[in-house]
């Protein structure tokens, strides 16, 4: 079987990558033009890998002409807070999306479209968030994989195989983002938090590998949008807690609590400067955001993970870093 696996560079994609290159499939890989070797070197000699930026349309182009492929995993996309213009996330996260689908369409091949919870914004309306949870455009991030997953499921009414993954916030050795920041700030005892009880829902990327590999693998039901998060909830102080047990042997001080109103002033004040970075981690902190996986475990037969103990691949990460 020969599968496409965009955004191999990146967290997911590298991680997915490399489970699916133990299988029976020839995998080919679209890396992001000037990537570091080093994070791609354990995929080097094992699949084929090629420089295309998927905000060039044309090259995208010209590099599925030259290719027939069976299942393609659209992994790769600008993610949020980065510094480029509205018109690059556009092309990047939708128009080649739709470039992608249209070769998919046309090679009658299957297409898993990785999106993300924040299409129910940094925090949903509804708790637990589901299919049924309103889509939130909150940042223009989320607005642009919103828009994606509306031309994925256009395509599907016109026959293409395709599903959507809706990866929670993502966590696992490698990655240098929420989670790896959360790590940092309990290590130094500056992360404060809200007297109210905050509960949070993050994705180990072993589990996610394991929901992309089933549908790769398995029959699918085209249209279907899965959730990808851990078994539950976790309180997010329980884990500042399991933390600094970790790295120090006793629990968070206790201190480093304020009142909720604080953090909601921040997030509005960001608002207003229209800081949608410095928002969403004011938002992460001090409100809850959590899904329901019912329907991944129901259709997909995958086994999720506790986010404690699991999150200790981030902490002895962290330990042999510093």
């Amino acid at each position: 079987m020969k599968v496409l696996v965009t955004g191999v560079s990146g967290f997911i994609g590298r991680h997915v990558a490399e489970r699916l290159v133990n299988g029976a499939h020839e995998l080919v890989g679209i890396v992001r033009p000037g990537t570091a070797p080093e994070r791609i070197a354990a995929l080097r000699d094992r699949m084929e890998l090629e420089a295309v930026d998927l905000g060039d349309l044309d090259a995208l182009r010209q590099f599925l002409s030259r290719h027939r492929f069976e299942v393609i995993l659209h992994i790769g996309a600008l993610r949020g807070a980065r510094p480029f213009p509205r018109e690059v996330y556009q092309t990047v996260n939708v128009e080649a999306t739709r470039v992608l689908l249209q070769h998919a369409l046309a090679q009658q091949a299957r297409f898993i479209f990785c999106s993300s919870v924040g299409v129910f914004g940094a925090i949903p309306r509804s708790l637990p968030a589901d299919d049924a949870t309103p889509r939130q455009p909150d940042t223009f991030y989320h607005f642009t994989k919103i828009e994606a997953e509306r031309w994925v499921l256009e395509f599907v009414k016109q026959g293409l195989e395709a599903v959507i993954v809706r990866p929670s916030i993502t966590y696992g050795e490698g990655d240098y983002g929420f989670p790896y920041t959360l790590v940092r700030l309990v290590d130094r005892r500056m992360l404060l938090l809200p007297f109210r009880e905050v509960y949070i829902h993050l994705t180990h990327v072993a589990f996610l590998v394991q929901v992309f590999e089933k549908l790769v693998t398995h029959p699918i039901k085209p249209g279907a949008a899965y959730i990808v998060a851990d078994k539950s909830p976790v309180s997010l102080w329980e884990l500042a807690d399991f933390i600094h047990q970790e790295l120090h042997g006793k629990p968070y001080p206790s201190m480093r609590k304020l009142p909720g109103f604080l953090f909601d002033l921040a997030a509005a004040f960001f608002h207003l400067l229209r800081n949608e970075a410095w928002r969403t981690r004011f938002q992460l902190i001090s409100r809850s955001w959590y899904y329901s996986i019912e329907n991944t475990l129901n259709d997909l037969q995958v086994l999720p993970v506790a986010t404690i103990p699991a999150f200790k691949t981030v902490t002895d990460w962290y330990k042999r870093l510093n």
